[in-house]
């Protein structure tokens, strides 16, 4: 009897255990490099094998006027948001997009990172400096300052992507638009001095790898990964007015898979998600984790500082202003 007895708790405890097991799927939409999104859902989904992470993939022009395009209808179609332009968070925060939200792994995050009403939390950090083809330029050839960008021996063999494709380069074109040293002069020049654009983040280092461009305002984890793939690119931490930025994720408040949203969130903050981004050439924001080869505080020494409530109020303007330049 008493074997009965057990045998039909033993059952009724794994029936518990899987009932209360996480499951279902979980959608984000993001503006990541391809590589980094797959590695992330690899990492998540071994954690949590019940839960399929989709992910809409796009640059950040595209994935914000998809959530401005849903949200306008109603609802927006995804648990979480991660784009490169820290500014956009205001927007969507603005506009009622994102839920509030405290994860437990922000203790191991400076609050710097973390909007005060926990509507995001930085889950990256990126910098744009500039990249060379190596096969063409040697290191101590390449430009080590945006005004060096500016001598005639680099005439037309410079190359960007457009700012209204890639958070990230509107991010660094309103930083120095901003910036009583650079401003519109400095934009002006650079495109009489032959400066190209690229519709998109991958196709701007790629044309440098490909050696259509000898040098490139650029990346600094998509440079190192085609590094590591064996391209022939280089990449210069500028010593002064670097661009330094932490990329925010989001929860969409109201979404169809809230809870699993919550966990994605999580693992994306915490030791294990961070370390995959780490193996993927991304920087952590978590104060706990060690990263080789990577000077974090003389990269925060040199960065320039942004005014993200600017940025945020401004975008349309700093976009028409790039465009005026650019495009006309």
């Amino acid at each position: 009897m008493k074997r009965v007895i057990f045998a039909l708790l033993l059952v009724a405890l794994l029936s518990s255990s899987a009932f209360s097991a996480p499951s279902g799927k979980v959608m984000m939409y993001s503006s990541m490099q391809e590589d980094q999104l797959v590695a992330i859902k690899k990492g998540f989904e071994a954690k949590y094998p019940g839960i399929t992470m989709d992910y809409y993939f796009a640059g950040t022009g595209r994935v914000i006027t998809k959530i401005a395009t849903e949200h306008q209808a109603g609802q927006v179609a995804a648990d979480v948001i991660w784009v490169g332009d820290p500014s956009d968070y205001l927007s969507f925060k603005k506009e009622g997009i994102l839920a509030q939200y405290s994860s437990p792994e922000a203790s191991a995050i400076d609050p710097k990172f973390i909007d005060p009403d926990g509507c995001y939390t930085g889950a990256r950090m990126m910098n744009m400096g500039i990249g060379y083809n190596s096969a063409l330029v040697e290191p101590e050839d390449a430009p080590k300052s945006w005004n060096e960008l500016l001598d005639p021996k680099w005439e037309g063999q410079i190359v960007m992507t457009d700012p209204s494709s890639a958070g990230t380069t509107k991010y660094f074109v309103a930083a120095l638009l901003a910036s009583p040293e650079y401003g519109e002069e400095y934009f002006r020049k650079l495109k009489a001095n032959g400066c190209e654009l690229e519709s998109g983040t991958t196709a701007t280092h790629n044309q440098v790898a490909a050696s259509a461009y000898q040098v490139g305002i650029m990346l600094d984890y998509v440079s190192h990964n085609l590094m590591a793939q064996g391209s022939p690119i280089g990449f210069t931490y500028l010593p002064k007015d670097l661009i330094s930025i932490f990329s925010p994720i989001g929860l969409v408040k109201g979404s169809a898979n809230n809870e699993n949203g919550k966990l994605l969130y999580d693992f994306i903050l915490s030791k294990e998600g961070q370390e995959i981004l780490i193996a993927n050439n991304l920087l952590s924001v978590r104060n706990d984790i060690e990263q080789k080869g990577v000077d974090v505080e003389g990269i925060a020494k040199s960065a320039m500082t942004v005014d993200l409530e600017t940025l945020a109020a401004n975008s349309d303007n700093i976009l028409k202003k790039f465009d005026d330049i650019f495009k006309k």
